[in-house]
Formats: structure tokens, sequence, C-alpha cells
């Protein structure tokens, strides 16, 4: 459980390219972290989704019933812990800071939905393959009422961002999304994965598709933050007209994505919420599947050519 959640967000730093975001061979909006920055956090927080995945377990079960929103202050306490540490690896820049939350519920929802049955479907280790609907009941579960307390009323003197954008704007992010059940993710991202992996598409490409299709419909903070209302209405539009191309899966969807990503560098956007649900989304594949299939992890994966009529 906890090394699906690592690889969903080793996997979604790896993507390229991708619209003001870190990639392989971009820093995309940001001039204080590069992919290394982000192999470094990425190694310090580690051992954050093993133990939250394990609180959800200890939590789990009939004997457990109802205990889903005892999980949200054990996880918190371990997320403090390793926020510390991430900063620490990155020289006090903000890599995965989001992520920790959404991967590190993540990692707990899987533990606590976990009924530790077996069935003629058996994996390797012998447990249940996780299923998404039941981890995003539980997410919903361990979260319930966090937006009323944490956002609502709060009247602290020195407010966070995500609580100064609830007050301005009414966006709930990481949190509403959570309390929820990871809509976006459920809606949006895996259907558009699971197509993308249906046509046999490369894994850079099937999680490319995935991303464009969370941008698209996220209300992502990390945007709204630096671009205001303007600037979370200009990606979501973007990347709704790229998806209307075919998203990564067509000659002119990927033209779209590259000229989508230089103009959210010209202004120095970057969609860091929905690059946080897309590691979720890349994590609760594998903990569904298990694993991804050989045509997206064992070839090379060309662009595919225009079709003829499409616009280039």
């Amino acid at each position: 459980m906890g090394s699906a959640c690592l690889t969903g967000i080793l996997l979604e730093v790896s993507v390229h390219p991708k619209p003001g975001l870190v990639t392989p061979r971009s820093m995309g909006s940001h001039a204080d972290m590069d992919l290394q920055t982000f192999m470094l956090t990425s190694a310090a927080i580690a051992p954050c989704f093993h133990r939250c995945a394990a609180i959800g377990l200890a939590h789990s079960g009939a004997a457990h019933s109802g205990s889903a929103p005892a999980v949200l202050p054990l996880i918190r306490a371990v997320g403090r812990d390793y926020d510390r540490r991430l900063f620490a690896a990155s020289n006090g820049v903000n890599t995965q800071r989001g992520a920790l939350f959404a991967l590190g519920l993540t990692a707990a929802a899987a533990g606590l939905s976990h009924d530790g049955l077996s069935h003629d479907g058996l994996s390797d280790d012998g447990h249940r393959p996780c299923s998404p609907d039941r981890l995003f009941a539980a997410a919903a579960a361990i979260t319930r009422g966090i937006v009323e307390r944490e956002l609502e009323g709060c009247d602290r003197e020195r407010l966070t961002a995500g609580e100064i954008l609830y007050a301005r704007h009414g966006a709930t992010g990481i949190r509403g999304e959570a309390e929820a059940g990871f809509p976006t993710v459920a809606k949006h991202g895996l259907p558009a994965l699971r197509a993308a992996l249906a046509q046999e598409a490369g894994l850079n490409r099937a999680l490319l598709h995935a991303l464009v299709a969370i941008v698209a419909e996220a209300e992502d903070t990390t945007v709204l933050w630096r671009g205001g209302p303007d600037g979370l209405a200009f990606v979501r539009e973007r990347a709704a007209a790229v998806r209307d191309l075919g998203g990564a899966l067509t000659g002119s969807g990927l033209a779209g994505i590259d000229r989508f990503a230089d103009d959210c560098v010209a202004r120095r956007l970057s969609p860091g919420g929905a690059a946080d649900l897309l590691a979720v989304t890349a994590a609760v594949h594998l903990l569904e599947a298990e694993s991804f299939p050989a045509s997206a992890t064992s070839r090379f994966d060309p662009p595919p050519a225009p079709v003829p009529g499409e616009n280039p």
C-alpha cells in the first residue's frame, strides 16, 4: 500500500511534457526545484506512506467499525514529522507537501478499507486487491467534517494559503477533494488512465492523458494562489480544449499539450494540485490492478501520427 503511493509520486514527476510542472526535462514554472529536488524529497518522505497504511490497517475490520475518524489525527501526526523531513531534504523548498497529505491519506484509506479476506483472485502476497470505491469511501470517512473544522470560520492571526483561498474564494482544495472521496480521481483521472491503457498507450502517455483530464476538472488551489480565478479558468479551459482534441492519444492533442505547457510557463502557472491527484490516480490503479500492463511498460511509445483532418 505504501509502495503504491510512493510509486504514484515518482511516476507523476517522471511524466513529460506537463503544463508548468517539473519534469525530467524541465523546471516548468519553477526556479527553485527540479527533478533531483523531487528525488531527494520523495526518498525522505517514502516511509510516511507505509506508516499511514499501517495505521489504516490497525483500524480496519469489523472490530474497529466506525473508527475512521480516529485515523486522521494519527496520520496527521506522522505527516507533520515527514513534513519536516521534506523541507530538510529540499533546503526549504515545498515540492510535495500536498502530495504528502493526499498520498498519506490514500495509504491510510487503503489500509482501512482492506478486509484481509482471500478469494480466487489473490495477489502474490495473499491479499485482496484494493477496491477503488471502498478506498474512496474510506478516505471520505477519515476526513469527514475536515472542511468545516479547518476552513470555516477560521480566525487565526496567521492563515495558511488554503485558509486564505477559502476565505477569499470558497475554495476547499485538497481537503474538499478528500472529504468528497476524491471525485476528480474517480470520475476523471482513473477513467482517462484506464482508457489510455486500454488503447495500449505507453505509460508516459497514459499518465499524461490522465493529467489533462484532471487539470480540466480540478479546483487547483496551487493555480488559484498563483494566478487567481482567471489563472484557474485559463488552465481548466486549455486542458478541456486539449482533452477535446483527444488528449495525449492523438497527434493534435500532444501538440496542444506542448503549447499549453509553454503558455503555463509564460504565465508562471503550475497545477500542483492536479499533479497530486495524478499521483493518487496512479497509486489507486496500482492498488487495484497491482501492475501496469506490459504494453505500457515494455516498449517505446512514439507520438501518434496526426489523423487526417485533425488540426495540427
